[in-house]
C-alpha cells in the first residue's frame, strides 16, 4: 500500500508566488515561473497545485511533460499540452488565423505546415502557440504547465524561449518544472530570470518541522505523528519529500508504524535491527552519487556513527579539505553534520549510516573496516584515549578477532586504571570472549576482569571468574593471593563481611608464614576494614593497628593503592575523636592518589573530602565536584557514594524534596549495579529523611526496608536514634522521647559523628536543666565537636545558659553566632528558634516573639502541625496576637511578616503606594473606611514608622525591590511611581 500526501507542505511562499502569477495572467499580465530543484523535491507537487488552482479559478489549462524514456520526440511537452487542452475544450483553428497551419506538426488534425517551416522557424511555432493560449485564455486566463523540462529537446526549448519573451502582455502563465542539474533547460530558466522575463523558484529540502505535517498528511491522520517515526523519516529522507513518502510507506509495510484506533503508534526499533526496507530508498540515492562521495561516506560509516575527518581522508587518499567539501555538499550534507568536537562529524541518525552500509557488499564492509583500522593505528601512535576502543571495534568489524581481543583487553585495563569500572567490565568481557585461541593473554585478561568486577560491586560474577581462573594454568600462588585479597575487598565493600574474611584467610594461606611485609600489607588493610565493621567494642583499636601497619609498609614499598585504602579508614576512625585529624588523613590519602596517578582512588578520596567539607563548614562544592568527576569517569561506586552523601546533607539542610529525589535515583542505580553497601546506606538515609519530615509511619516503613535488605540496626543505632528518632520526636513536640532516643545513641559503643553527642544531646540537656556549664565546656573542648551541624546546637545551648544566668547581651550575641552557623540547616534552625524562644520567654532575654513567629511560619508551611501549634500557644501565652494563615500571606516579605503584618494589612500597604485615601482603599477592598483606618494604624504601630506618608514610602521601597505586593489591588499610579523610580516603563493596566 502506498501512502502519498494529498497536500503541499512547507511551500507557503512558493505557492503564493504561483498564485500571484495566475492572478496576474487573469488580468492580462502574463509571465513565466520556473520551479527548480533536485529529484523528488516536490516540483511536480507544486505544479499540480498550480494546475488545481488554475482549474478552480476557471482558467484554461494546457499540461504536458518531457520524457527521457525511449527515443527523443520533438516538441513532446508542447504537443501533450495542446492535446490536453483540445480533449477538454475544442478550439476553432480559424481563430488562430494564418498561424493555425504552423501547429500542424503538433496537432495532426490541423493542416500540415509547409515542408521545413516548423524546423526552421521556432519563432513561427512560438507565435502560433502564443496565439493559441491567448485564444484559450481570453477573458479568464490560461496556464501552460510543462514538467520535467530538463528532458526536453532543443527545439522545444527554442520555442519556449520565444514564448517567455512575449508572454508579458498575454493572459497566460508558463509554469515549468525542471531539475537543478546543469543543462540547456536550466540555462534557459536562469537566463530568463536574469532578463526579468521569468521567476525562478528554487525548492530546498523540507525542515524537520515541515516533515511532521507531511507525514501526517501521508498517513491521513490529524493525530500527532510519533516522534520516533518522525526521526526515522527525517534520517531516511534528509528532508526530500519523495524519499519521505518512500520511508513512510516502508515504515507501515514493516509494521514500525501501525494504526491504533484513530492514532498511529511506533514500535520500538533498536538501531541494530533496522529493516532493509527502511534503508533501501536512501541507499539507492547514495548509490547514485559520485564515486568520491560514496568512498567518503563508506569510510565514515565503517568508523561509526561519529567519525573524524582526518581518518576518513587517510582511508580515501584525499585531503581533509576535499573530504570536508564532500561532507558539506548537497549530496552528503543532509546525512551528516558537525559533531561539536573539532574535526569530527556524525550521521544525523543511525538510519543514515545503515543506508550507506546497505549499498556495500559484505566483502566491501570488511575491507573498509580493515582499512579504517589501519589508518587509525598509523595516525594515533600508541592508540591513546578512546582510540584503542575505536581500533578494537574496527578490527572486530574486519573479522580480525584476536587483534580485536587484544585491543579490547588493553582498553579495559586503561578504563580500570582511570576508575571507569563499569566500562572496564564490558571491554574486558568482550576481550575474554575473543581471545579463546590465546590462553596466556586470556588468563591475564580474566585477572583484569576479576578486578573490574570487584571494583564494580559485581561480586558474584567476580567469584565465578575467580573459580574459572583457578581452573586455568594461571597465576602463581602470590598472584592468586593478591586476587583473593582484591575479592575480599569487593566483598567487604558489598557488606558481605563473613565471605570477605574467608577470602582473607585464603590469601594468607597462599602466602604462607614467611611472606614479606609488602605481601601482607594489602591483606592487612582489608582485614582492618573488616574489623572496623564488626560489632566488637575493641574493633576500632584492632582496625587502627592493622591500618597503620599497612599504611607504613605501603608507603615504604610503595604500594599506593594500599596506602590510600589505609588512610581513608584511618580518617573514619579519627573522626570520632578529632575532626582535624580526620581531615589530615583524607588530605594525605588524596595527595598519595594524585602523586601516584591513581584516578580511582583520587575520586574516592575526593568524595570523602567533599563530605568532610560539608560536615565541617557546610560547603558542598567539593562534594558536587566529586560526584561530577565520578560520573564523567564512569566510576559507579564513587558516584553513588557522592550522591548519597549529597542526599544526607540535603536532609540536614531541610531540602527534603531534593533529598528524596537523590535517594530515589541512588537506590534505583545501586540496585541495578548491585552496589549493596551503598544501597543499604541509601535505605538508612530514608530512615533519617522520614525523621526529618516528621513522618513516624514513614520511619517505621523505612526501618523495615533497611532490615529487609540485611541492614545492621545494631551497627547504625546511633544514627537511627540520634539523627532520625530524636529529631522526629522533637517535631512531634515530644522532648522526653527525643531525650530517650539521644541517650540510646550516645551510650552506644560506636558513637556516630552525627549521633547528637556533641550537639543536640547537649542542647536538650541544657534546656531541661540536666546539663550545665561543665557539660558545655566538656563538649566545647572535645576535638570531635568541630562539625558545623553540632556547633549550631552547642551555640544555641550556650545562648540559653547565658540567658538563664542573666547575661542578656552575651546571650544575644551568642544567639546571633548560633543563627549564622545554623544558616544552612533550615529545619534545625527553626526548631532551635522554637526551643530557644520558649527558654528566652521564661528567662527574659532576646527577641523570642520574633523567633517564635518565624518558627511558627516555617513549620506551618512545612506541615509540621505540632511545632506550629506549640509556637502559637507560646505567643498567645505572652498576649501576642497570632495572625491567621490567610491566602496571600506567603507574599509578605519576611521583615514585615516578622513584625506581625497580616495579609489584609499588606493589601492596604500595597494601595498606600498609590497615595490612595481611606475611602478609595475601602472601595477597592470592599471594606469600611473605619476598618481601613484601623489597618493603617496597625501598620504604623507594627513598622514603627511615624505616619502615613512614611508608610507610602515603605510600600514604594518594597515594590521597587520586586517584592510581590498584591498586584490585583495595586493601582496603576502605584506601579507607575515605583517603575519610574527604577527607571522602567510601566506596563499597561
Amino acid at each position: 500500500m502506498e501512502y502519498r500526501s494529498p497536500v503541499v507542505v512547507g511551500r507557503g511562499e512558493e505557492t503564493r508566488a504561483v498564485d500571484e502569477a495566475l492572478a496576474a495572467a487573469r488580468e492580462g499580465r502574463g509571465g513565466a515561473v520556473f520551479v527548480v530543484g533536485e529529484s523528488g523535491i516536490g516540483k511536480s507537487r507544486l505544479i499540480d497545485a498550480g494546475v488545481d488552482r488554475a482549474t478552480a479559478a476557471g482558467m484554461a489549462v494546457l499540461r504536458g511533460r518531457a520524457s527521457a524514456i525511449g527515443p527523443p520526440v520533438s516538441f513532446r511537452p508542447l504537443t501533450e499540452a495542446i492535446l490536453h487542452l483540445l480533449r477538454t475544450e475544442p478550439v476553432d483553428p480559424a481563430a488562430l488565423g494564418s498561424y493555425a497551419p504552423a501547429l500542424g506538426t503538433l496537432v495532426p488534425a490541423w493542416s500540415t505546415p509547409p515542408a521545413g517551416a516548423v524546423a526552421d522557424s521556432p519563432v513561427l511555432l512560438g507565435e502560433a502557440v502564443l496565439r493559441l493560449i491567448a485564444v484559450a485564455g481570453e477573458g479568464r486566463g490560461c496556464l501552460l504547465a510543462l514538467d520535467d523540462l530538463h528532458d526536453a529537446d532543443t527545439a522545444t526549448l527554442a520555442t519556449l524561449e520565444y514564448l517567455i519573451d512575449n508572454l508579458d502582455r498575454q493572459p497566460a502563465v508558463l509554469l515549468c518544472g525542471l531539475r537543478d542539474t546543469p543543462g540547456a533547460a536550466l540555462t534557459v530558466a536562469r537566463e530568463a530570470a536574469q532578463r526579468g522575463r521569468g521567476l525562478l523558484i528554487e525548492l530546498s529540502r523540507l525542515s524537520r518541522t515541515d516533515l511532521r505535517p507531511l507525514v501526517a498528511a501521508h498517513l491521513g491522520t490529524a493525530a500527532a505523528v510519533p516522534s520516533a517515526a518522525l526521526d526515522l523519516v527525517w534520517a531516511g529522507s534528509a528532508g526530500n519529500p519523495f524519499l519521505a513518502e518512500e520511508v513512510v510507506t516502508a515504515l507501515v509495510q514493516e509494521g514500525v508504524l501501525a494504526r491504533d484506533g484513530e492514532d498511529w503508534v511506533a514500535a520500538d526499533l533498536p538501531d541494530a535491527v533496522l529493516p532493509p526496507a527502511l534503508t533501501r530508498p536512501l541507499a539507492a540515492r547514495i548509490a547514485g552519487t559520485g564515486e568520491g562521495t560514496r568512498a567518503v561516506l563508506s569510510a565514515a560509516a565503517a568508523f561509526g556513527l561519529r567519525f573524524p575527518v582526518a581518518v576518513v581522508a587517510r582511508v580515501t587518499g584525499q585531503t581533509d579539505d576535499f573530504v570536508l567539501g564532500l561532507l558539506r555538499d548537497d549530496l552528503a550534507g543532509p546525512l551528516v553534520e558537525p559533531d561539536g568536537e573539532p574535526g569530527w562529524f556524525a550521521f544525523g541518525h543511525p538510519l543514515g549510516r545503515a543506508a550507506v552500509l546497505a549499498q556495500l557488499g559484505d566483502d566491501d564492509r570488511v575491507r573498509w573496516a580493515a582499512r579504517t583500522a589501519d589508518a587509525v593505528e598509523a595516525m594515533q601512535s600508541g592508540l591513546p584515549g578512546n582510540w584503542c576502543e575505536f581500533a578494537a571495534t574496527l578490527r572486530l568489524a574486519a573479522g580480525q578477532r584476536p587483534a580485536a581481543g587484544r585491543l579490547f583487553a588493553e582498553a579495559g585495563r586503561r578504563a580500570l586504571d582511570r576508575g571507569a569500572s563499569t566500562a572496564a567490565v564490558d571491554l574486558l568481557g568482550q576481550a575474554w570472549e575473543l581471545l579463546a585461541g590465546d590462553p596466556a593473554t586470556r588468563a591475564e585478561t580474566l585477572e583484569q576482569l576479576l578486578l573490574a568486577l570487584a571494583e564494580d560491586g559485581l561480586v558474584d560474577r567476580a567469584l565465578s571468574a575467580m573459580t574459572t581462573l583457578e581452573q586455568l594454568d594461571g597465576p602463581a600462588p602470590a598472584r592468586r593471593a593478591a586476587l583473593h585479597t582484591k575479592l575480599a575487598w569487593a566483598l567487604e565493600v558489598a557488606g558481605r563481611v563473613d565471605e570477605a574474611s574467608a577470602q582473607v584467610d585464603t590469601a594468607r594461606a597462599l602466602l604462607g608464614p614467611d611472606a614479606a611485609a609488602a605481601d601482607h600489607a594489602p591483606i592487612d588493610v582489608v582485614a582492618a576494614h573488616i574489623a572496623y565493621d564488626q560489632p566488637d567494642p575493641a574493633r576500632r583499636t584492632r582496625a587502627e593497628e592493622l591500618a597503620r601497619q599497612a599504611a607504613t609498609v605501603a608507603e615504604s614499598v610503595p604500594l599506593p593503592v594500599v596506602a590510600c585504602q589505609a588512610w581513608l579508614l584511618l580518617a573514619a576512625i579519627a573522626r570520632q575523636r578529632d575532626v582535624a585529624e580526620a581531615t589530615a588523613c583524607l588530605d594525605h590519602a588524596h595527595s598519595l592518589a594524585v602523586l601516584h596517578r591513581l584516578p580511582l582512588w583520587e575520586l574516592h578520596a575526593l568524595v570523602r573530602l567533599g563530605n568532610d567539607d560539608a560536615l565541617r563548614t557546610g560547603d558542598l562544592t567539593r562534594l558536587h565536584r566529586a560526584r561530577d568527576q565520578a560520573t564523567q569517569a564512569g566510576s559507579v561506586t564513587a558516584r553513588y557514594q557522592a550522591e548519597t552523601s549529597l542526599a544526607l546533607h540535603a536532609i540536614l539542610r531541610g531540602d527534603l524534596t531534593e533529598a528524596r529525589e537523590l535517594l530515589a535515583t541512588a537506590l534505583a542505580a545501586t540496585v541495578r549495579f548491585r552496589q549493596s553497601e551503598t544501597m543499604r546506606y541509601a535505605l538508612l538515609l530514608r530512615v533519617v529523611l522520614a525523621g526529618h519530615r516528621g513522618d513516624r509511619a514513614g520511619l517505621t516503613e523505612a526501618l523495615a526496608a533497611f532490615e529487609e535488605h540485611r541492614g545492621d540496626l545494631t551497627l547504625h543505632t546511633p544514627r537511627v536514634h540520634g539523627l532520625a528518632g530524636a529529631f522526629l520526636a522533637l517535631l512531634e513536640e515530644n522532648p522526653a522521647q527525643a531525650r530517650e532516643d539521644l541517650e540510646v545513641a550516645v551510650r552506644h559503643q560506636d558513637v556516630d559523628h552525627l549521633s547528637g553527642r556533641h550537639g543536640l544531646h547537649l542542647f536538650l540537656g541544657v534546656l531541661d536543666g540536666t546539663a550545665g556549664r561543665s557539660e558545655w565546656r566538656a563538649v566545647h573542648a572535645d576535638p570531635a565537636a568541630g562539625l558545623r551541624w553540632d556547633r549550631q546546637f552547642a551555640l544555641f545551648a550556650r545562648a540559653v545558659l547565658l540567658g538563664r544566668e542573666g547575661e542578656r547581651r552575651r546571650a544575644e550575641r551568642v544567639m546571633v553566632d548560633a543563627l549564622r552557623v545554623a544558616e544552612p540547616y533550615a529545619t534545625s534552625r527553626h526548631l532551635a528558634l522554637r526551643l530557644v524562644g520558649e527558654a528566652a520567654l521564661d528567662d527574659g532575654w532576646g527577641d523570642p516573639v520574633a523567633w517564635l513567629r518565624a518558627a511558627e511560619r516555617f513549620f506551618h508551611r512545612r506541615r509540621v502541625p505540632a511545632v506550629a501549634r506549640a509556637c502559637r500557644a507560646l505567643l498567645r501565652r505572652e498576649g501576642v496576637r497570632v495572625p491567621q494563615h490567610r491566602r496571600g500571606t506567603d507574599d509578605i516579605p519576611q521583615r514585615l511578616r516578622s513584625a506581625g503584618v497580616t495579609a489584609r494589612e499588606y493589601e492596604v500597604l500595597g494601595l498606600l503606594a498609590g497615595r490612595l485615601n481611606n475611602q478609595e482603599i475601602a472601595a477597592r477592598l470592599h471594606l469600611s473606611p473605619r476598618t481601613v483606618e484601623r489597618h493603617v494604624g496597625n501598620l504604623i504601630a507594627k513598622t514603627g514608622l511615624p505616619n502615613r506618608i512614611a508608610l507610602s514610602g515603605l510600600a514604594l521601597e518594597v515594590l521597587g525591590r520586586g517584592a510581590p505586593l498584591p498586584h490585583a489591588t495595586v493601582g496603576t499610579a502605584a506601579r507607575e511611581t515605583a517603575a519610574a523610580a527604577r527607571g522602567l516603563n510601566p506596563s499597561p493596566e
